[in-house]
């Protein structure tokens, strides 16, 4: 748990699924940051768009799984074990650095006593969706942060949020931690903080680290989405102790609704309605899952491959337990 005490060899790890829209500009401004990566691993899900080809004229390293044997968990897990470094840097095909400090900033609260691992903030692309606009400023808020399991009091279950979209983990933390929940369907990223923290680390948010990335979802996508978060969680239920009965979302609701009513988007108002509905319809669901026919879990869930090793089962902190 010492800080680090010698220059970092850092790894990239990027899951890709038919991502050539994406990936020669995000490659590019990883290749021109401050301090650049000893390596990029693209871990691709046999795209059909010349996405593992394209990668490797980059200058990447490419491993490749079947689309149907993707898992959130499991597949970083795989590219982390091939990895080299000692700081392992988790970035999505779409999240591109919005300067060429992002990766030194990420990594600069590694060096902290105690820190593991860092999240980066996200940053609304111009133009992006009034809802994903501010529920980026509500996640992703421009003071940094520090939170150990002391913190779960004060913050429930929020206390481990974290994102896979932008991080960085130091590998003698991971590897001790047991690495990503396996299998799983969202949420590993924060399943991993949960089990850094009970191995008595601390978990830091560096805003410095930005990155542009936005959604646009339907509130048929958010229902499937939150099903899936439903899912996981019930997975891995021992983190629901930490949840209160208002929760982030409703927060998050709350504040979305304060911003609607200064900037006069009357007219978003309705669809803030049905998509705090369809988040709370799916997440409610996939908690229940298990009482859920196997087809209708394949129909509400966004990851549809996910339920074709059956129904999953419950993990515990440590990763053990059934599995699927």
């Amino acid at each position: 748990m010492n800080a680090l005490d010698k220059p970092v060899r850092i790894s990239v790890i990027i899951p890709t699924l038919n991502a050539a829209a994406w990936l020669p500009e995000l490659l590019a401004r990883l290749k021109s940051q401050s301090l650049p990566p000893a390596e990029i691993l693209v871990v691709d899900s046999s795209s059909s768009d010349g996405t593992a080809e394209l990668a490797a004229a980059h200058g990447a390293r490419v491993v490749t799984v079947a689309r149907g044997e993707f898992d959130h968990g499991g597949t970083r897990n795989l590219a982390a074990r091939q990895a080299t470094g000692d700081v392992l840097v988790f970035l999505t095909q779409d999240a591109l650095p919005v300067d060429d400090e992002v990766l030194a900033a990420l990594v600069r609260p590694l060096g902290e006593e105690g820190v593991a691992a860092v999240c980066g903030r996200q940053v609304p692309r111009p133009g992006a969706d009034v809802l994903d606009r501010t529920a980026r400023e509500f996640n992703y808020p421009p003071e940094p942060s520090r939170k150990t399991l002391a913190d779960a009091d004060r913050y429930g279950i929020k206390t481990f949020f974290f994102s896979n979209v932008c991080s960085a983990v130091r590998r003698d933390a991971f590897e001790k931690a047991g690495g990503f929940p396996e299998p799983a369907i969202l949420n590993e990223d924060m399943i991993l903080v949960a089990r850094l923290m009970l191995a008595g680390y601390a978990v830091a948010y560096e805003p410095g680290a930005r990155v542009w990335h936005s959604h646009r979802y339907s509130p048929a996508q958010q229902f499937r989405r939150y099903f899936d978060i439903g899912v996981s969680l019930r997975m891995n239920d021992w983190l629901l102790r930490y949840a209160r009965a208002e929760g982030e979302g409703v927060r998050l609701l709350r504040h979305q609704l304060r911003v609607l009513f200064r900037e006069r988007r009357w007219e978003t108002a309705p669809r803030l309605a049905m998509e705090a509905a369809a988040k709370y319809a799916g997440y409610r669901i996939g908690l229940a899952y298990r009482k859920l026919p196997l087809f209708l879990c394949r129909r509400f869930s966004m990851h549809r491959h996910f339920w074709d090793r059956g129904k999953p089962h419950g993990l515990k902190p440590d990763g053990s337990g059934t599995g699927v």
